[in-house]
């Protein structure tokens, strides 16, 4: 999944970008769950363990992401 279909989903999902960060990162927040994390803005699809670090720490499940 890349960084752009990710971001799509997460505003599905009423995540919103909160800031953006040093480098090529940005933070997002998950308002529902009060919870934040930082998504790496590269080109080319996200490392499988980076993705699910991120849905963690926003507390997103996979199946949620997949249907958004």
């Amino acid at each position: 999944m890349t960084y752009a279909e990710l971001a799509r989903k997460l505003q599905r999902l009423g995540c919103e970008l909160r800031r953006h960060s040093k480098g090529s990162h940005e933070i997002w927040s998950n308002p529902t769950a009060k919870r934040s994390a930082s998504i790496p803005r590269h080109s080319g699809d996200l490392p499988t363990g980076t993705l699910k670090a991120i849905l963690r720490q926003l507390e997103i499940s996979r199946e949620d992401l997949d249907q958004a």
